[in-house]
């Protein structure tokens, strides 16, 4: 047994590993070579790197059983720059990390692991990462029973899965270990982030695409013996693949490597340390120095208060030199100077040159940008002792709270601030300061662990104290700052400001309850949990306020809800009361469903499920009830993506939308930020719309509407709604301001500004103020962003990717303005049509913007990688003089002419690789990224001239798959290439004005690599430069002058300007000489000479029929059609299988062929045949117009043809949509040819403008143009001509437009030699689309310049894809290549089709959703199918005004109200009902009405409005009209001394009464029918039988009470008036009622009594009609003693039962009562 035990024990320990660990003897000093490098590059090698090297001997000592020594000896840092693998040694640089290194540290190291590293307390952090860097190879976890194994491993970059190889060779004692980790895959990495703070990572999303990937690998030489294992070497290599696109072939690389090896031992240990040591951490990377230095070039920093003096200096002196480029890269400087500065510094500076107007702006924009505590807190002290104006104050601190890094200290100075006295006297200031606030809590937070209660304190105690006074705006500041604060502890807070869980709430207005719903979005982030339960119950709340519903629906969304609850929340859809919460909700999960961002993958899945359970119903709503619209796109190869969507929540007091939200939302590999979001929200402005002086509660109906409504049981007028306006606007998720506008806000700044609410002094204020003059210059620097993500690399140095950039927008103005003759003490703003205006201006507007982004090792000792240089810039001059003479109609403005060359606007980017140190600041390297070369010259070229460009077979393409993919092609010089494999292009596009004397050009250069990536072509050259430049350098132009003259004088200033007469001879001249005249000095008799011409030069070309193409899509092969010939897209796909068209008639004169394009429209009288299918002849037969319908009824959308209105009964031909206008019908040929061929013949111009530029030594030169008009019925046409105003020149510009019938709408313009070489025309017209009313635009052009071609290719390129986006289809068929036709077809009251047709694309799309609905006729319900009448411009017009209006009709029995909805209900005589009345509290109108008992057709009407009662009744078969209980005093029509809007007619043996100011449009009386009109702005204020016209028509039945009628009968019944039973004619009354049935309520006897009173004869009358109506019932047990004595008030009773009771509608009266 002893054996086998001992034998056992042999085995097992023959077995067992040896132990692989490095172990350093104690006694000796172990002795290695180390060397780093770190190099950057991209892909393309022959690109110009950047890198360091670090060699050095590294000395190891074992001084303990854990303790050791480690000293690096000899550092050499050697920097590598350019395209020659070379390093390039720095000394200096070694000398100062050397010098840091000269002591020891002292390490734990145990079984192969680093444990706690020791250093002096003065040794930098950037030596101790570097020490870091070494130890980090020391690094070994082995496990001695597996060769192959994955474990979480510690290291420099945090712990990080790791995975080893072992190689044991036990018979040569030697061993190799392979470690390798993702660095992605860690669960505590070492990284810092800084400025992305807004950025929100999406933890549930795969990461299937990373921008930064990194690996790394080591390979360790173990030599072992009985003594216990040695590390010989060791190798790392650490690699990074950077791509900002997320494209695979579009990353930059960063290679770090290491080596260290053994070189010897020696006996003598490391020396012990001769300084404090102290903890330093553990081998994890130490984030410190580096987060100071920002992404720019190094500063030594000697001495920060002298250095920041000089800098500023610098800044301003740049700045004012114009050197803006220069005065951004100090200003970046001045920021970094800020952040190590002390206070006593920073106030040293600031008294310096607190009196230097021009060193302020600079000084505190720095401050903020720093966002240092002791910045932090300066400003705090400068505001407080009011040193900053009430400008600056708002200017810094919204930039000063979000730049301001978030810790205890700043934390205790923001709150400060929201107690600071002068913050309190500002209500901007203290919103400002509450918001920033509450997003430093929230930046705070997101880095911490717990987030404590005190920080939360100042909001809470504002919000209790709100609540207490009862004072909105600060309850709405309370909740709009805990809402960006965004911590789940301000819940309980923000429950008690919503109904739904404290009834304290229920008073507070719906305002308030929105915002605390909007507060708990960020929330949201932290607790999605509770705030989507929270936010579920709200939007459950049906007593809550639509918009508080819908905003509660945003948030619950924002939650991204799991599939039951959204499938809970789209069945509670199904029985929703309010249509406008079932539209918004129904339309925001449409909007998700539709999505393609992968964050919402599993939210859009959800939504595309659910909208399936609630059919097509709310899909067919309009735009009239809430909606979300939504555009996003999502790029999946780039993992990038954006929404735009917009949130349109509808009010039931308005038609329009009256709360819209807009929000920005971007997405980029697996993270979402929000960029902006703008909101509005309005109420009541409609009392801003109409007359506000009405006494209405001074008139008898008001005081009769009182007392009515005590007769109409629980009826309450509505609550006051004042007019408020507020907005607010967010930017990265937070909130930086907000505004509640209101009619006393508004009075506050008048009287403000002058003392008085009235707007008189106002304006005379203005005036004075401006003729005052305005002079001085203003600039605003702002630091935009700064973003930073710093990771370690192996060798211990950090890799950073940083961005910052800054603005700078400036503007100096000197503007003297003089007003003659000056305002009188009796000042009126009616004046100013009569006075004259001198303004001198000298404005210079400029801005600069600069970013600055870098990719490499950026430390505050050295820099070195990639550096990345954009720029924009824009600078202009507006210096001029002008004349303003209000009552001649005059307008003279003078201007200098471009003197010299001036840049306009520049973009520039560049790339460098750069290597800078601390010790040689004054000598970067800087290479740029391409090796030097010969680049080609720019040349000037100027834009192709005309002729140039239409060339025949230029800009021609054999196919359309080559016109949509080539796109834009720049006519310019080809791209060059060279052997370093990048691409150049210069280019530089100009256009003259030679009479102007300036030249405009367009400077293109660019030089990037050849791959084709985002990031390649970013890392490159580019600049475009627009530049403004005299033509010649000795132009003799003193000044450009434009006037303008309007009204009768406009002709004599065109006659006076070309014979440079007298003013005074031109005026004394007869109407026909200033005609003749002003006709030869336009040159219209060349004009329609050079037309005639061309008209018979059209008739040879048409016969030979052999024009060549040079429109715009020239299509090989095809034959050329004319303008005035030319096919659509639809027609000519289908030509060749119908025939040749028919030729097109003459046009038979000049004036014809000049103006028949845009005259006739598309009224072509052409004829599109087909052939008969009986005739085998192939004979031709045109159908019928009655087969029009039926010949397009089964055709795809894009084959249907547009038939004009007035060619629809002219013979029946189909009318092809490829036909131009030949002619109009004959009557239109006819009125055509009867119209004046020039309006100027018969009428003098309206309106004359000259640009005319004077010389020295010869006539001014330059253009005029004249304005006609001509307005008749049904008709109107404007012409304009312009000219040159010298010379023989012969360029003309000709334009005409007229609309006829109001049916087609027609305008050309032509240019050129005698407005004969180009021409494009358009046409509009309404008509027939196949069965659907319609509307058809039409684009034609002959003959275009190049540029237009050019720009329009440019523009077509992109159409397919915007299309796809979208939502539309798209057909490629080849059409006429001179037209494009775009049609819109009424295909129902709220759906249209739309055909776009385009020489080489067809796109279109149907059943599109209009956002009102648009009836055929004014008096046609919405939800009929429109007319095909439906013909012209006017009624289109006037379709839709009407559709917004409230439209109530009684006919007989059947009543429609403002809601559209039918029931039928037959009135109980002799009873009033109240039709309509005015349920707001001003109480305007009220209309009654009642059957009379003779007939049951025949009704009686009663109108109170103002002091007036009329009533419209029948006797006798005829209709009779009395006011106030007589005939009216005189005939027809009738007005109201009283109520001026207020007019009685007579029309079409029925009377109408309009009082528009009192919300009445029109009622119409016949005695039969009665019609209702109200005007728009009483939507949602009305009540009675027709409704609240609030579009719920779910909620159409409401009684007086707000009690929801179960039938018509119910509801028509609680709106009768009840009488006086013995003196009134009506005999019913409304009571409450038993139930008769036996009914057994929870298993026991009940009684039960009606909700709702039931209509009942009075006491003493017994019912002879009665109907049916069913009533909900309250029971209680039988032994209550709840009785109908005393008819008790249950409406605020729960209903138990519903059942059907008798009402009774008519009465027999024998046994009343009633007193004698």
């Amino acid at each position: 047994m002893k054996g086998l035990i001992l034998a056992l024990v042999f085995a097992l320990v023959e077995g067992q590993k040896q132990d692989l660990e490095p172990v350093f003897h104690m006694g000796k000093t172990y002795l290695y070579s180390y060397e780093s490098i770190i190099m950057h590059r991209l892909p393309d090698r022959s690109l110009a790197t950047a890198g360091l090297r670090l060699a050095s001997k590294v000395e190891i000592s074992r001084v303990s059983h854990t303790e050791h020594l480690v000293q690096i000896r000899s550092p050499k840092l050697e920097e590598h720059n350019g395209f020659v693998d070379f390093f390039t040694p720095s000394s200096k640089l070694s000398e100062t990390i050397a010098a840091c290194l000269n002591q020891p540290l002292k390490f734990e190291y145990t079984e192969g692991r680093v444990g706690t590293i020791f250093a002096p307390e003065d040794c930098p952090v950037l030596c101790t990462n570097l020490v870091r860097g070494v130890l980090n190879l020391l690094q070994i976890t082995i496990k001695k029973t597996q060769n192959v194994y994955e474990i979480q491993e510690a290291g420099i970059e945090g712990i990080c899965q790791t995975r080893y190889v072992i190689q044991d060779d036990s018979e040569n004692k030697r061993a190799t270990i392979s470690k390798s980790k993702d660095l992605e895959d860690c669960q505590d990495k070492a990284v810092r982030s800084l400025g992305v703070a807004y950025v929100r990572p999406c933890p549930t999303c795969a990461l299937k695409a990373r921008n930064i990937k990194g690996t790394e690998t080591f390979t360790y030489q173990i030599k072992y013996d009985d003594s216990g294992a040695s590390l010989t070497s060791a190798m790392s290599d650490q690699l990074y693949e950077i791509s900002p696109f997320n494209e695979p072939n579009g990353a930059a690389v960063v290679e770090a490597r290491q080596e260290l090896s053994l070189v010897g031992t020696k006996r003598p240990p490391l020396s012990a340390p001769t300084s404090q040591l102290q903890k330093q951490g553990s081998l994890r990377y130490h984030f410190s120095g580096e987060l100071l230095q920002m992404p720019i070039p190094l500063i030594r920093i000697n001495n920060p208060d002298l250095q920041l003096t000089e800098t500023l200096r610098q800044l301003v002196q740049n700045n004012e030199r114009g050197d803006t480029k220069e005065a951004s890269a100090k200003f970046l400087q001045m920021v970094q100077l800020f952040r190590v500065a002390t206070l006593d510094q920073i106030e040293s500076l600031w008294l310096r040159f607190v009196n230097e107007l021009s060193y302020r702006p600079w000084f505190l924009s720095t401050i903020c940008a720093a966002g240092a505590t002791d910045t932090f807190r300066f400003l705090k002290q400068k505001i407080h002792d009011r040193k900053l104006n009430i400008w600056e104050a708002a200017l810094t601190l919204p930039l000063a709270f979000h730049f301001v890094t978030p810790n205890k200290k700043t934390l205790e100075i923001a709150s400060s601030f929201l107690t600071c006295p002068e913050i309190q006297k500002v209500p901007m200031h203290r919103i400002i300061v509450y918001l920033g606030y509450g997003s430093m809590v929230n930046k705070y937070c997101a880095q911490a662990l717990l987030c404590p209660n005190e920080l939360l304190q100042p909001l809470h105690d504002l919000a209790t104290e709100a609540t207490s006074k009862g004072d909105a705006k600060d309850m709405s500041l309370a909740l709009k700052a805990m809402g960006n604060a965004g911590e789940p502890a301000s819940i309980k807070r923000i429950l008690k400001f919503l109904p739904t869980f404290s009834s304290a709430a229920a008073s507070l207005p719906n305002r308030i309850h929105a915002d605390a719903v909007l507060a708990f979005r960020k929330i949201a982030r932290k607790d999605p949990a509770k705030v989507r339960e929270l936010t579920l119950q709200v939007f459950m709340d049906s007593k809550l306020a639509p918009n508080v519903r819908m905003v509660a629906c945003v948030v619950l969304f924002e939650t991204k809800p799991a599939l039951p609850t959204v499938t809970a929340l789209a069945t509670s859809l199904l029985t929703e009361p309010s249509l406008q919460v079932a539209s918004f909700a129904y339309s925001h999960m449409k909007t998700l469903a539709a999505s393609r961002i992968p964050q919402l993958y599993k939210l859009s899945t959800a939504c595309n499920i659910a909208i399936k359970l609630l059919g097509p119903r709310l899909d067919r709503l309009s735009y009239r009830y809430s909606k979300v619209i939504q555009i996003s796109d999502y790029s999946f190869p780039y993992q990038a993506g954006a929404i735009w969507r917009v949130y349109l929540m509808n009010s039931p007091s308005t038609i329009f939308p009256s709360d819209i939200i807009t929000k920005v939302r971007g997405y980029y590999a697996n993270t979402a930020m929000d960029i902006i979001e703008v909101a509005f929200r309005s109420q009541g402005l409609t009392k801003l719309l109409r007359k506000q002086n009405i006494p209405f509660a001074e008139y008898d109906t008001y005081k009769t509407l009182k007392e009515l409504g005590k007769s109409l049981l629980g009826w309450k007028e509505l609550p006051p709604e004042d007019p408020l306006i507020s907005a607010y606007i967010k930017v990265l998720g937070q909130e930086i301001a907000f505004v509640d506008i209101d009619k006393d806000v508004i009075q506050q700044m008048m009287t403000s500004l002058t003392g008085s609410s009235d707007w008189q002094p106002v304006v005379k204020k203005v005036v004075e103020e401006v003729q005052r003059g305005v002079s001085g210059s203003w600039t605003l620097p702002v630091l935009v962003g700064e973003m930073r993500h710093i990771v370690p690399t192996i060798v211990g140095l950090p890799l950073e990717l940083g961005l910052c950039g800054a603005a700078v927008a400036q503007a100096a103005a000197d503007v003297d303005v003089k007003v003659s003759p000056p305002e009188s003490e009796e000042f009126k703003p009616s004046q100013l049509w009569e006075a004259k205006m001198d303004i001198y201006a000298d404005i210079r507007p400029k801005a600069y913007f600069h970013v600055i982004a870098m990719m490499g090792i950026n430390t505050q000792y050295f820099q070195s990688g990639y550096e990345y240089h954009a720029e924009f810039s824009a600078n202009t001059t507006m210096k001029f003089d002008a004349r303003i003479n209000m009552e001649e109609k005059n307008l003279k403005i003078e201007s200098l002419p471009c003197y010299e060359e001036a840049e306009i606007a520049a973009v520039r980017s560049e790339i460098y690789a750069i290597s800078r140190n601390m010790e040689e600041v004054d000598s970067e390297k800087k290479s740029q990224i391409f090796p030097k070369g010969e680049i080609p010259r720019t040349s000037d070229k100027q834009l192709q001239s005309a002729e140039g460009s239409s060339k025949p077979g230029s800009w021609k393409q054999s196919s359309v798959p080559n016109a949509i993919s080539k796109g834009y092609r720049r006519r310019s010089e080809e791209p060059h290439h060279n052997n370093a494999r990048r691409r150049f292009y210069t280019s530089r596009f100009c256009k003259k004005l030679e009479v102007l004397g300036c030249s405009t050009c367009l400077s293109l250069k660019s030089q990037h690599s050849l791959r084709n990536t985002y990031l390649h072509t970013l890392f490159g050259e580019f600049e475009a430069k627009i530049i403004l430049k005299p033509v010649r350098a000795d132009a003799d132009i003193d000044k450009i002058q434009l006037e303008v003259q309007a009204g009768s004088k406009a002709a004599s200033k065109i006659i006076e300007v070309s014979s440079s007469g007298s003013k005074e001879e031109g005026e004394a001249a007869p109407h026909e000489d200033i005609r003749a005249k002003l006709k030869k000095v336009l040159g219209i008799e060349e004009v329609l000479t050079a037309a005639n011409k061309t008209r018979r030069r059209t008739k040879r070309i048409n016969r030979e029929y052999k024009t060549e193409d040079t429109g715009l899509w020239a299509v090989s092969g095809l034959s050329h059609l004319s303008s005035s010939s030319s096919s659509s897209a639809a027609s000519s796909a289908i030509s060749r299988e119908l025939g040749d068209h028919h030729r097109k008639d003459e046009i038979r004169q000049s004036w014809k062929e000049l103006y028949s394009r845009s005259s006739s429209g598309s009224s072509a009288s052409s004829k599109a045949c087909s052939s008969s299918q009986e005739d085998n002849s192939g004979d031709w037969h045109c159908r019928g117009n009655s087969e029009y319908s039926n010949q397009q009824a089964n055709s795809p959308v894009y084959h249907l043809l547009f038939k004009p209105a007035d060619e629809q009964g002219t013979g029946g031909e189909i009318l092809n949509i490829s036909s131009s206008s030949s002619s109009a019908s004959d009557e239109d040929f006819s009125r055509a040819m009867s119209q004046p061929e020039f309006l100027g013949d018969s009428k003098l111009p309206i309106l004359a403008a000259v640009l005319r530029a004077f010389h020295r030594n010869k006539k001014p030169t330059g253009f005029q143009l004249v304005l006609y008009t001509d307005t008749q019925p049904k008709r109107w046409r404007i012409q304009m001509f312009g000219s040159s105003i010298t010379g023989p020149s012969r360029w003309k510009l000709c334009a005409d437009a007229s609309m006829i019938n109001y049916r087609k709408v027609s305008g050309f313009l032509k240019w050129g030699k005698d407005c004969q070489e180009y021409d494009i025309a358009t046409h509009i017209a309404t008509g027939q689309f196949a069965a659907f009313p319609a509307m058809q635009m039409k684009l034609e052009w002959l003959k275009v310049p190049s540029i237009i071609r050019t720009t329009a290719r440019w523009f077509y390129s992109f159409l397919p894809g915007a299309a796809y986006l979208l939502g539309f289809s798209q057909r490629q068929q080849l059409g006429a290549s001179h037209q494009a036709t775009l049609v819109l077809a009424l295909t129902s009251p709220r759906t249209c089709d739309v055909v776009f047709r385009l020489p080489e694309l067809t796109i279109y799309d149907t059943a599109i959703s209009l956002p009102l609905p648009v009836p055929s006729h004014p008096r046609t319900p919405v939800s009929a199918f429109p007319s095909s009448d439906w013909k012209d411009f006017s009624q289109a017009t006037l379709s839709l005004i009407e559709s917004l209006k409230g439209r109530c009709t009684v006919f007989q029995n059947k009543i429609t109200t403002f809601n559209g909805v039918e029931f039928n209900y037959s009135m109980p005589a002799k009873c009033y009902h109240v039709l309509l009345q005015d349920c707001s509290p001003e109480l305007k109108f009220l209309v009654t009405v009642k059957r009379l008992e003779e007939s049951a057709d025949l009704t009686t009407i009663n109108v109170k409005v103002a002091d007036h009662e009329i009533d419209m009744y029948v006797s006798d078969g005829f209709i009779q009209l009395k006011i106030n209980g007589a005939p009216p005093p005189d005939d027809l029509p009738y007005s109201s001394k009283y109520a001026t809007s207020m007019l009685i007619n007579s029309e079409k043996k029925r009377l109408t009464l309009k009082a528009p100011d009192y919300g009445i449009d029109k009622i119409y009386y016949d005695g039969h029918r009665i019609e209702i009109q109200v005007a728009f702005w009483m939507a949602g204020k009305t009540c009675g039988i027709c409704g609240k016209y609030d579009a719920e028509i779910e909620r159409e039945y409401q009684t007086p009470s707000g009690y929801l009628a179960k039938d018509a009968v119910s509801f028509g019944h609680s709106w009768i008036i009840s009488e006086d039973p013995c003196t009134g004619a009506c005999k019913l009354q409304r009571q409450v009622v038993q139930s008769e049935k036996p009914i057994s309520f929870e298993k026991t006897a009940a009684k039960c009594f009606s909700v709702e009173p039931v209509l009942r004869c009075v006491k003493g009358c017994s019912a002879t009609q009665t109907v049916p109506v069913s009533v909900g019932f309250h029971c209680v047990p039988a032994d209550s003693a709840l009785s109908l004595d005393g008819q008790p008030r249950l409406d605020q009773k729960p209903e138990d039962v519903v059942s059907s009771v008798p009402a009774h509608t008519a009465c027999s009266c024998q046994q009343q009562a009633c007193p004698a």
